[in-house]
């Protein structure tokens, strides 16, 4: 699928509401293009200034297609659980004031759903990315049965699709810039398809036994389908629901049984009960290091590489991968991660 037809979609799109058009973007089967320097809108288009992200990886889709020129203020910062976030009368204020408000939906921001719906209310356009995506594309959510799994970023072929979301309401914003959001599509798409081989490589290299992914609570089930990992967590979909003895009990029988080398923890969920993992596999006899610290519902410190989607990806794909006896780059796909 090629700028010029992008664009054209975009147009269409920008003439009607925003969130009433399904535009039909073909995800990485559009990754095989040449490298497109990143677009900048139309000189004297009017491009929303006063836009808001709830969490960093919708804002970074924002900020990327956009050409820069929107850096979306992200309402749940840096090793914030979005899941326990409560937004204070400041936060409300600062959303209805908003041009737009981007957002995961599918209750990933569970507490956020009602003052949501009041921004919506007051004719503001609300994006929600991740229920951009038919429904027979996600999980069930066993505890929302009207949501799938909000963690739908942990893919990178879904993220791509669900970034059209974002390029639809920018251009209907924006309507005079939507050739630059189409350019930056496609370059945004092209690089989460270069990640995506990146990830299949480094997973891949994981000995097949200990292909177990060991974590707080249950971020990964996009990423273990995707890539061939299987998952086991403490905690479910949300970081609310509570570990019982049991699950631990039951997961450090797998590790024992498994031999697995590594469980991970989560830089916005306590390690608490995955350093218990570690201590009841240590009192079987079975040594089980912490692997790392993953970013699951939240990305990195601003500014850094690991603050971006891609590198929040990459680092993840590392870590896991490294801990797990796979072989992979000291500084990960693009020699950039912290060392």
């Amino acid at each position: 699928m090629n700028r010029r037809h992008i664009s054209r979609q975009l147009h269409l799109y920008s003439r009607s509401h925003v969130g009433r058009r399904s535009l039909l973007l073909g995800g990485l089967g559009a990754l095989a293009l040449p490298a497109i320097a990143q677009a900048q809108p139309a000189p004297g288009a009017r491009v929303p200034r006063n836009v808001i992200a709830t969490v960093a990886m919708v804002g970074d889709v924002v900020r990327e297609i956009s050409g820069g020129r929107i850096r979306a203020e992200t309402l749940i910062g840096e090793g914030v659980d979005p899941h326990l976030f409560r937004p204070t009368r400041a936060d409300i204020a600062k959303l209805l004031a908003a041009d737009a408000v981007f957002a995961n939906g599918h209750r990933l921001e569970g507490r956020m759903g009602d003052v949501l719906e009041r921004v919506r209310a007051a004719g503001k356009p609300v994006v929600l990315m991740a229920e951009s995506l038919p429904r027979s594309r996600l999980r069930a959510n066993p505890d929302y049965p009207d949501a799938a799994d909000p963690h739908v970023w942990m893919d990178p072929a879904l993220w791509a699709d669900a970034s059209g979301a974002v390029a639809e309401a920018l251009a209907a914003l924006a309507p005079d810039a939507r050739e630059g959001f189409a350019d930056n599509l496609l370059r945004f798409r092209r690089r989460l398809g270069r990640l995506d081989h990146y990830v299949q490589e480094a997973i891949g290299s994981i000995p097949a036994e200990a292909r177990l992914l060991v974590t707080a609570h249950d971020a990964f089930a996009y990423f273990g389908a995707r890539y061939g990992l299987e998952i086991a967590s403490i905690q479910g979909l949300s970081t609310e629901s509570e570990a019982n003895l049991a699950q631990i009990e039951a997961l450090v029988r797998k590790l024992v049984e498994r031999r697995v080398p590594a469980v991970f923890a989560e830089t916005s969920v306590p390690d608490r009960a995955v350093r218990a993992l570690i201590e009841g596999a240590a009192a079987r006899g079975h040594r089980v290091a912490l692997g790392g610290n993953l970013f699951s519902d939240a990305m990195g410190r601003p500014g850094t590489y690991e603050g971006s989607y891609e590198g929040m990806m990459d680092h993840n794909a590392t870590t896991i991968a490294r801990a797990l006896g796979g072989r992979v780059p000291a500084r990960g796909l693009n020699g950039r991660l912290a060392a």
